[in-house]
């Protein structure tokens, strides 16, 4: 045994304490244990002085700081040491460098007991064990003595517990869920209800709560649960509870028999394994589970026999996968029943393919022209798998790949609906042949067919057989043979359009008592044409007629609601964005919206949001400027759209905290848009209506509101630079920079030039970014804008860097430095600080660039920008690893890990994982060097980033070989 393995005990799970044996320590006052603290949370790692300094007082230090925190240690050792026979180097703590390293055996820590035992239980829940693991993960929650770190002061303290606070709640989570697969529902009910009370938004606790419940036979409060958590989501953060959730409330309503409990005497299936690690030039899969996205299956379908038996034909009746990829191209017009054709079959066959089923509305021939892009269209069927969005590479290739080999070895069904032509679609098909994709579209797509060997199977009117049929199942067949010559006549003037006669069976099962001649003659007697739709023939006329029976049918408030959705161009709209719309109270608008959709004029197509077939939308839009004066059409539209910007705006200080605000217009009456109180609130809003929010600008641009034009692109920023949405970014700064331009606004100008010149570098057109950027400083200096022409000067020399030309760059960060010194902006200062020593590192000017970049770090904490913060630790690094200081590299390179990982920033760890490598490699450690490699390589992939060459460069030299020169220079990803 080691001289420095004794019988001293440390806990942080709680209070800090120490023991020997069963005696306690006096560790001192509270800053005293903060340091020790600092010490067992790096154990086996030594921690530099600043570290500490800033553990135990952060940026508010003492003049004395370094002394008194020395004198806590020597206290320390006294204390741990005492009454051990130790010389300096047997003592547990050590000093190393200008720091300290704390030496605890892996059982001398309860952190690292708690860790091990989290970590075995997973092992064994892998491997089936379930008894095993709860028992592990009982013992390791048993260790915990209360909060974390409680009663610590200082930023470590604060930042830790949080974490290790979490940790906590997972591994409780992991054990109730087991706890609930074992069959022992009953006994975690009240400890479940009790913490769902606790953290009302963690959506896995009530997950566990509804399915512990159900197995209880408390079906009624399993369903209670659910409300209650959708309703505290829906009106804290205005978003619906996540698919699992959603998934297990409909199953729990339709009594799913595979939510029973299992029998007694049956064992309980293991969790799945996790899947192994794919090669290094792969990006990594998270496990998924089984989507089943079909919408549900209409339970009054009758006929198309013909069609569905030529569908039947395309798969084997064997039990194996097809030998091809079948494409079904179902054409037709509008109305003429794709959809439900589609869906109708993909139920019946859905279980042939055990791994799920996918559906996307592709919106081809959406009449507000939301068309889903391809690569739109991937990031929403890689969310469906499993891929958080961080993890989608950012260009269309990289998705196909990854969407193609996540869908290699599965058989699933894939129903892509309302396309608008082969491109649209050939990205999105299956590279393996064990599924089925159905696709549905106004065009017959003969590229699929020509190209992919899709089977096509267009669709006619219904025969009037069919269309009889169709409205004997909703009307009754004595109904219907008591008036033939009238139902002859519906079915005519309805051209056996399924769409048509679904509504007009609607409106005669409203109207019992009206005889269908009455029905009839209401249609003989309409007129009028949905012109965008009515394809050359009058069905339209009766589609029209048959819109205005529901329309008529519901409530003046509703209908007013209806025809206002008119004007909303994106695909679908939230409740609260449809308060706005209409300028009324959110409790009042949800049961518009209620009424709607019981009167087949709305679909919820998601829980909260709702959107309108694409005829309903035409009809809706008819109906808003036919009965809407203009005045009102205005102030609609002026609501929604200050909506969709103010409540971007408030997620911008989340997203973006300290960065310069954008003056915002105010807002209108009867508008109130949502707030949000964490950064993750905000993001997800943000996703969320990302659709919305881009058709918005367009909307706002080519209704002449300019101001919204340019300001949503500008408080979107920072969401675009997360989600890695470049296409989305430069789109609608573009956007926004005309409306500007056109409305001859010199602010929106400049700012609009500002914005696209950040989202033309966000996607590495360096040279389009400095055109844009020389003119967004002359618009600046002609508005006397001082701090925004210091903004633009030094994003100027950033993109100078980025390009390589350095001495451009230090000339214009310079610049940059001197306005932002001047106007008292830290977040600017900080910035042209980074970036100057990122210029005098290349330069070979090592002292000037550490300098630069100490001081940097100082202006960036202080004025809460870690973005940039991580940029300055990664360069700092590299500055120390090109004067081998490689101790010095390694331990900022990590700072840096640290701080980008806090942000969500990839990029950033990519290339902080790429530098790190080339230190270790230096410093004679090439495995270490090759696993730090590998993490950033996986990175680069995910991204389509262009770097990934130069890491499988570098992972296919020689471990002796040195780095190349690009390599010593090192390379930051910043966020200027």
């Amino acid at each position: 045994m080691n001289g420095y393995e004794t019988s001293v005990r440390f806990a942080v799970l709680g209070p800090v304490r120490a023991w020997r044996g069963e005696q306690e320590l006096n560790l001192g006052s509270p800053q005293q244990r903060a340091v020790l603290a600092a010490l067992l949370l790096r154990s086996g790692r030594a921690v530099a002085l600043s570290e500490l300094l800033d553990a135990v007082w952060g940026e508010e230090q003492p003049a004395a700081a370094v002394s008194v925190l020395r004198t806590y240690v020597s206290r320390l050792r006294k204390v741990i040491d005492s009454g051990r026979e130790v010389t300096g180097a047997g003592s547990v703590v050590v000093s190393v460098g200008d720091g300290y390293l704390i030496r605890v055996p892996e059982d001398g820590l309860d952190l690292s007991v708690f860790e091990q035992r989290v970590t075995e239980a997973r092992k064994q829940r892998a491997a089936g064990d379930l008894s095993a693991a709860a028992e592990l993960l009982r013992a390791a929650l048993d260790g915990w003595q209360g909060g974390a770190l409680a009663g610590l002061p200082g930023p470590l303290a604060e930042s830790e517990s949080s974490r290790l606070n979490e940790e906590r709640l997972v591994a409780l989570e992991t054990w109730l869920e087991i706890e609930v697969e074992r069959g022992r529902h009953s006994d975690v009910v009240a400890e479940l209800i009790a913490l769902t009370g606790q953290y009302p938004l963690r959506e896995q606790l009530c997950r566990l709560l509804m399915l512990a419940l159900y197995r209880s036979g408390r079906q009624a409060e399993a369903l209670a649960a659910y409300r209650s958590t959708r309703s505290t989501l829906v009106t804290e953060l205005g978003i619906e509870p996540g698919t699992p959730l959603q998934d297990l409330h409909d199953r729990i309503l339709a009594a799913d028999a595979s939510l029973d409990a299992p029998s007694p005497g049956r064992p309980v299936p293991p969790a799945p394994a996790v899947p192994p690690a794919l090669p290094d030039a792969s990006p990594p899969v998270l496990p998924a589970g089984r989507p089943a996205q079909l919408p549900a299956d209409l339970p009054t379908f009758v006929g198309r026999h013909a069609e569905l038996e030529r569908a039947r034909a395309l798969l084997s009746e064997q039990d194996g996968p097809p030998a091809t990829v079948v494409i079904s191209a179902i054409g037709g017009m509008a109305g003429i029943g794709k959809t439900t054709l589609a869906v109708h079959w993909a139920h019946e066959m859905a279980d042939r393919f055990p791994d799920g089923q996918l559906y996307l509305n592709l919106r081809g021939f959406d009449p507000t022209g939301s068309l889903v892009t391809p690569d739109e269209a991937i990031r929403t069927l890689l969310g469906a798998l499993g891929v958080p969005p961080m993890r989608i590479p950012a260009g269309l290739d990289a998705q196909t790949a990854l969407y193609r080999s996540m869908l290699a070895q599965r058989r699933m069904l894939i129903l892509l609906d309302n396309a608008r032509d082969t491109d649209q679609v050939r990205p999105l098909l299956p590279g393996s042949s064990r599924s089925l994709v159905i696709v549905t579209s106004r065009n017959q797509l003969t590229g699929l067919v020509a190209g992919e060997g899709a089977h096509p199977l267009p669709l006619d009117q219904l025969s009037s057989a069919e269309a009889h049929d169709l409205l004997a199942r909703r009307l009754g067949t004595d109904r219907l043979a008591a008036e033939p010559q009238a139902t002859d006549e519906i079915i005519a003037r309805c051209a056996r359009l399924p769409l048509a006669l679904a509504i007009v069976a609607a409106h005669a099962v409203a109207h019992p008592g009206f005889p269908l001649s009455a029905i009839a003659g209401e249609l003989r007697d309409s007129h009028g044409s949905l012109d965008a739709f009515a394809s050359g023939d009058d069905i339209s006329t009766d589609v029209r007629a048959v819109f205005s029976w529901s329309y008529k049918a519901v409530s003046d408030p509703a209908a007013c609601l209806f025809r206002l959705l008119g004007l909303h161009s994106g695909p679908d709209i939230s409740a609260p964005a449809a308060a706005a719309l209409a300028g009324l109270p959110l409790r009042e608008v949800r049961a518009l919206l209620v009424e709607l959709t019981r009167a087949h004029l709305l679909t919820e197509h998601f829980p909260g949001r709702y959107t309108l077939h694409d005829l309903l939308h035409v009809y809706a839009t008819e109906r808003v400027h036919a009965e809407e004066t203009p005045p009102e059409r205005e102030r609609a539209l002026g609501r929604l759209l200050a909506w969709y910007l103010h409540t971007a705006d408030a997620a911008y200080p989340h997203i973006t905290p300290h960065r310069r605000r954008i003056s915002l217009e105010p807002l209108p009456d009867l508008c109130t848009p949502l707030e949000f109180t964490t950064h993750d609130q905000a993001l997800d809003w943000c996703e969320t209506e990302r659709a919305n929010l881009v058709a918005a600008v367009h909307q706002a641009a080519e209704s002449g509101r300019s101001g919204v034009a340019w300001r949503l692109p500008a408080v979107l920023w920072g969401f675009f630079y997360l989600r890695s949405h470049t296409h989305d970014w430069v789109d609608t700064a573009r956007t926004g920079l005309a409306a500007a331009n056109a409305a001859g606004d010199r602010r929106g100008r400049a700012q609009g030039l500002a914005d696209l010149a950040a989202a033309l570098r966000g996607s590495s057109r360096f040279e389009e970014a400095i055109d844009h950027l020389r003119r967004a400083m002359v618009a600046y200096r002609d508005l006397g804008d001082t701090e925004g022409r210091a903004s633009a000067v030094t994003n100027l020399g950033d993109s100078y860097l980025q390009s390589g030309r350095l001495d451009k760059a230090a000339e214009y960060i310079r610049r940059g430095l001197a306005v932002e010194r001047v106007i008292g902006s830290p977040w600017g200062v900080g910035i042209c600080l980074s970036n100057l020593g990122d210029v005098y590192q290349r330069q070979g000017r090592f002292d000037e660039a550490i300098g630069c970049l100490e001081e940097a770090l100082i202006v960036l904490r202080a004025s809460a920008n870690p973005w940039v913060e991580g940029v300055a630790l990664d360069i700092l690094g590299t500055a120390h690893r090109r004067l081998q200081r490689y101790e010095e590299a390694v331990d900022y390179y990590h700072q840096a890990l640290r701080t980008h990982r806090d942000v969500g920033n990839r990029w950033g760890e990519g290339h902080t994982l790429g530098n790190l490598g080339d230190a270790q490699l230096a410093a004679g450690e090439p495995e270490a060097a090759r696993d730090s490699w590998r993490q950033a390589l996986a990175i680069f992939v995910e991204f389509d980033h262009q770097d990934a060459a130069k890491i499988r460069e570098r992972l296919g030299r020689p471990a002796d070989a040195p780095p190349d020169a690009e390599a010593r220079a090192g390379t930051s990803k910043r966020a200027a």
